[in-house]
């Protein structure tokens, strides 16, 4: 059942089209991703939605009752940001609305908070149209997506997981399609060029043609008329040329490869050492002491509950805390969300290029993987947004005098696209990365290792997010497979002790053994 329904929706902002709907559904107990990079809309369309903003021309029919959850909460309190994001949604689930818009739900929540929320929305019994950054979230939650680019909105079936094989396979069209037209154009030109050699060549008498045969057609009036036709035809082939129709072709973002400092000495090699580091803020303990080491080119996540004190061990290693030890050159780049590493009155590029150890054409290379293409290098920053602010600190970090990132959530504000971008350039980073995150899916693309803290203790895994979270299971088939080899290993003594001397007893025990095998293998 239709519980919401948009037609010929259009809103402006000066003289720029924000977004021109055509004709969108929501249905009831639907669950409905709406992606789109920074700006182009999303929020504005939730807020016309819910009623509390008008759109310029266009209907939302439906007497279906809606619910906001909104992007922007109010900070000025005493609460942490992931409590006040909770109490926004559990005032937002109570009131049981049968649509409820969430415009970015999990700011501020760890993953705890974030699981706790995948299951309360998958509980909610009305529709949910959703903005999120979070991939795995939109995953978890979503069976539709709505992607709003251009002003337009295309609707795919599917999670985010989903959407992004058919935009693989449409950007696999499109290429093929750019082919397909480049290679005919090539052909029209071509017939174009020979039909005007054909045509002037026309103009000249045949060294063949007898005296009788000019006499009979006319020479000149005869080829005269050929050439006019040849001209004819490729005039037809240009006009066939101009009605072609052009296929953009898809923009190639470079890759890279940067010098670092010191680069090849470091590589595989320790590079700092915790010897008995504890986490304490006055008489709070966050971890117990531990000790742990990072070898040069690792990519390591730092994960935990908020307050967990994630953020106290990466300043005791900026510092080089008591405990800590850091090879002389190792050259650390750190990168939080306080942004004033950026000079606002001067240029995306000469902010980056202020302190680069690369040249211009690394910088713009770095910077157009992050979408920043063209003439849009010379935009000042003060005129950015904040999403856009926090992917050049990340240019600015990635040029820079260092060969080991430390980074303290780098995807806050970060749109998804800009996101994708910036794994793809951290997994191509040949230098050491240590960076903070909540955001399942970047973890789990970027890391290679894991440093937990759970229950004031700091796990060290090796192996990937998701290995570290399947963690407790691979245990538990490993104990179940030495059992099974220590039946085989009691089965096989028992049936040598049987083949000498068999008894009732060893006979019963044998039995007993292939029970139990049999069970543990049903189990397996």
């Amino acid at each position: 059942m239709v519980i919401k329904e948009i037609t010929n929706l259009t809103y402006d902002i000066g003289d720029r089209m924000l977004f021109d709907i055509d004709h969108l559904q929501i249905r009831a107990k639907e669950r409905i991703g709406l992606v789109g990079r920074n700006g182009s809309g999303k929020t504005t369309l939730l807020e016309i939605i819910a009623g509390n903003r008008t759109a310029h021309s266009g209907n939302i029919t439906g007497k279906a009752d809606c619910t906001l959850l909104p992007q922007l909460k109010n900070t000025d309190t005493v609460k942490s940001g992931g409590e006040v994001t909770q109490q926004y949604i559990d005032r937002a689930l109570g009131e049981k609305a049968e649509l409820l818009l969430a415009d970015e739900p999990t700011t501020n929540l760890d993953t705890e908070r974030i699981i706790k929320l995948e299951k309360a929305f998958e509980r909610y019994q009305g529709a949910i149209v959703l903005v999120s950054h979070d991939r795995a979230f939109l995953d978890a939650i979503c069976g539709t997506i709505w992607e709003i680019e251009e002003g337009k909105i295309t609707v795919y079936k599917g999670n985010y997981s989903d959407y992004t094989v058919q935009k693989e396979i449409k950007l696999k069209e499109q290429e093929k399609a750019y082919e397909n037209y480049v290679q005919k154009k090539q052909q029209l030109e071509e017939a174009i060029v020979l039909k005007q050699q054909k045509a002037n060549k026309a103009t000249k008498k045949p060294k063949q043609l007898s005296r009788s045969e000019a006499k009979i057609t006319g020479a000149k009036p005869y080829f005269a008329k050929k050439q006019k036709k040849l001209q004819q035809v490729a005039k037809s082939i240009e006009t066939r040329l101009e009605k072609l129709e052009k296929v953009e072709k898809i923009k190639e973002l470079p890759k890279i490869k940067m010098e670092l400092p010191n680069q090849e000495n470091l590589h595989g090699r320790i590079i700092l050492r915790a010897e008995d580091v504890q986490g304490k803020i006055g008489n709070r303990i966050l971890w117990q002491k531990t000790s742990f080491q990072i070898k040069g080119g690792e990519k390591v996540a730092i994960i935990g509950k908020n307050g967990s004190g994630k953020t106290t061990l990466v300043r005791q290693l900026i510092k080089n805390n008591s405990g800590i030890t850091i090879s002389p050159a190792v050259r650390i780049g750190y990168f939080s969300q306080n942004l004033d590493v950026l000079e606002t009155e001067k240029t995306i590029l000469d902010n980056v290029m202020s302190t680069s150890i690369q040249d211009e054409s690394m910088a713009r290379t770095i910077l157009a993987r992050l979408h920043f293409f063209g003439d849009t290098v010379y935009k000042p920053i003060d005129v950015l947004s904040g999403g856009e602010r926090v992917k050049v600190a990340l240019a600015k970090l990635l040029v820079n005098d260092c060969n080991t990132l430390i980074l303290d959530e780098p995807t806050n504000f970060l749109d998804i696209y800009a996101m994708e971008a910036l794994e793809e350039l951290l997994k191509e980073y040949e230098g050491t990365i240590l960076f903070i995150s909540h955001d399942r899916m970047f973890i789990d693309h970027v890391a290679e290792r894991i440093l937990a803290i759970e229950n004031q203790t700091l796990i060290d895994f090796q192996g990937s997010y998701a290995q570290f979270n399947n963690r407790d299971v691979e245990m538990e088939v490993d104990t179940l497979e030495q059992e099974l080899l220590l039946l085989d290993t009691k089965i096989s003594e028992v049936l040598s002790k049987l083949s000498i001397e068999p008894t009732n007893e060893l006979e019963q025990e044998f039995q007993d053994l292939l029970k139990t095998k049999n069970k543990l293998l049903r189990e397996k």
